[in-house]
């Protein structure tokens, strides 16, 4: 694989860029490999990633039933962050943060990480108290986070109305190294790595069964044939419960929709993140002016892929108030995508009750920031059978009624 670079922008622009290589192979399946991960978005990409670079296993096939990075990888709203008030939650999420800061560099392709700080606004007295209790639980962890009050919000953010009527701004938790990401070049750049490594990454090729023998995995029947492994490592989001099914068990999870929408492109007006739990809003403004908009998820189970309007009157009249200028703006697109939410709104990172399967779902509407801290940790998982970095995330948790609620300590699960 050739290294993109300066230089190879001037030689390939000097023969017209007819040189540029295909950034990674689409080979046919062989009959078996040693793992099979079953997912091309983030997730699944990074596994193998770290699989080769910390493992040195390369014999290796990332099969998805669709396009790499179709599913939520490309669904979402970038937000990158780790200041989470449970100690494993925020050591994955740091984990994580830490290493997008040097992902271009260690994939060579520009994922376009901006540390441009997050703002999780406290609206409610009830918020303060949470905040500040967060703030200092990251302290202890080692995760770089402050509560501000409300002039140094308006410093931040001028564009912002601290005196609403409704939910006036008292203060927010200000992670100043957090940001956002361009998410399918994250998902490009680690497929990029993992086919220089010899990795068969395999698009269009549906998983529709599972093949075990004496309580063993011993491969896949997709749309492209029978593939044996002898490790299959499952992380298909949504669909995780389906994948569990064929194996023969279920999941503590549920399915449902996500929705977010982009406005027109406007001229720079605001340069972090901001989230609003308590009225149930985000909003930053991406590289080409447009402001990205998202909430929370449908209240119902479901599928779909689609926007509704019910979504877009929740979510912008929420932030109409905080930030009035947007009601001005028109709508340019809205989508959706389909999240695996557990009791507790924490992922689970784990080994299967079939032999040699594991899986890694659960992320709920916070996936794209646990990226590269989720492959690390399941790579570990899978190569040595335990990883430090995944060990409270075991299925058995929920056994044990050892939960990590994330959602009453983050107030929202993103």
């Amino acid at each position: 694989m050739r290294r993109y670079s300066a230089f190879a922008i001037a030689r390939e622009a000097a023969r017209y860029h007819q040189g540029w290589e295909r950034a990674w192979a689409s080979p046919e399946p062989k009959r078996a490999y040693d793992v099979i991960i079953v997912g091309a978005g983030g997730h699944g990409l990074a596994t193998a990633f770290y699989l080769g670079k910390n493992f040195g296993i390369t014999n290796v096939a990332v099969i998805e039933k669709g396009w790499l990075g179709g599913g939520n990888t490309g669904r979402n709203t970038t937000i990158i962050r780790s200041n989470y008030l449970q100690d494993p939650s925020a050591a994955i999420y740091e984990k994580a943060r830490s290493l997008y800061e040097t992902m271009s560099q260690d994939l060579n392709y520009n994922v376009m990480f901006s540390p441009r700080g997050v703002l999780m606004l406290a609206q409610t007295e009830h918020e303060v108290r949470g905040y500040t209790r967060t703030a200092h639980a990251n302290a202890l962890q080692g995760v770089k986070t402050e509560f501000v009050g409300p002039e140094r919000v308006k410093e931040i953010v001028p564009i912002i109305n601290i005196d609403g009527p409704r939910y006036p701004v008292l203060g927010a938790l200000w992670q100043a190294r957090a940001g956002t990401a361009r998410h399918d070049a994250v998902a490009w750049g680690y497929a990029r790595a993992c086919s220089d490594m010899g990795m068969d990454i395999i698009q269009k090729c549906e998983v529709t069964g599972v093949n075990t023998e004496n309580g063993a995995v011993t491969g896949v029947e997709t749309t492209r044939g029978t593939i044996g492994c002898k490790k299959l490592g499952v992380v298909v989001a949504g669909h995780s419960s389906v994948l569990a099914e064929m194996a023969g068990f279920r999941l503590p999870m549920e399915s449902v929709a996500l929705q977010a929408l982009v406005s027109e492109p406007i001229k720079p007006c605001m340069d972090c993140v901001v989230m609003a739990n308590t009225v149930h809003g985000y909003m930053s403004q991406s590289d080409k002016g447009e402001m990205v908009i998202g909430g929370g998820t449908d209240g119902y189970n479901n599928y779909t892929q689609r926007g509704s309007f019910h979504h877009i009157e929740e979510t912008v009249r929420a932030l109409v108030e905080t930030f009035p200028m947007i009601s001005r703006l028109k709508m340019l697109r809205q989508w959706g995508g389909i999240v695996d939410v557990t009791g507790d709104r924490s992922p689970i990172i784990s080994k299967a009750p079939v032999e040699g399967m594991f899986f890694n779902c659960g992320w709920g509407t916070g996936g794209f920031k646990a990226i590269p801290g989720s492959g690390w940790g399941f790579a570990e998982l899978m190569a040595r059978g335990y990883s430090p970095l995944t060990a409270e995330f075991g299925l058995n948790r929920f056994r044990e009624g050892r939960f990590i609620d994330e959602s009453v300590a983050a107030g929202v699960a993103h």
